[in-house]
């Protein structure tokens, strides 16, 4: 049995699917919120590019000292709490990113925009000392399984689905 959206009632709710139950409850306000200082993050997902970003300080005795990199983005150092500097990291991930853990959630939860089943993936890329959450649109994540970043760059939606990643093809 299949359930589509009633355009002509936006405001109703809708049964997606009865096994298991998903509805769908749109809702009329308006959700306005800005990026603020991780605007250059979601910027660059739209312009195929990843950012990351870096403690420039000199005073800085861990980050800093470190040069550690963090994608996804700190504004203020977690170390001394400087402004942090963006950095375009678009390269390395596509030569370094592996897959570190991943999940295959079937049933997402309300909101979910990803197709199902959704293959989740925690992203380690060389350099980067956190990791990335996203997903792979393309083929079945394996732990270590070498991944090169896809851009949504054709019709950007300025959120984290603008970024996905697919195995690394041969070079």
């Amino acid at each position: 049995m299949s359930f589509t959206f009633d355009n002509q009632r936006p405001t109703a709710t809708v049964v997606r699917s009865l096994h298991p139950l998903v509805i769908e409850r749109p809702r009329s306000p308006v959700h306005i919120h800005s990026y603020g200082g991780e605007t250059p993050f979601f910027e660059g997902l739209g312009q195929g590019r990843l950012m990351a970003t870096r403690c420039d300080n000199p005073a800085c005795t861990e980050a800093g000292a470190a040069g550690y990199l963090f994608c996804p983005p700190r504004v203020h150092c977690p170390d001394c709490l400087e402004r942090m500097t963006w950095v375009d990291i678009t390269d390395g991930p596509a030569r370094t990113a592996k897959v570190h853990t991943h999940i295959c959630v079937l049933h997402p939860g309300a909101f979910n925009r990803l197709p199902t089943p959704s293959k989740l993936i925690s992203v380690e890329m060389e350099g980067v000392i956190t990791t990335l959450m996203s997903h792979m649109r393309v083929g079945v994540p394996v732990i270590g399984m070498e991944l090169e970043p896809v851009f949504n760059t054709s019709s950007p939606t300025f959120t984290i689905l603008d970024l996905s990643w697919r195995q690394r093809r041969a070079r």
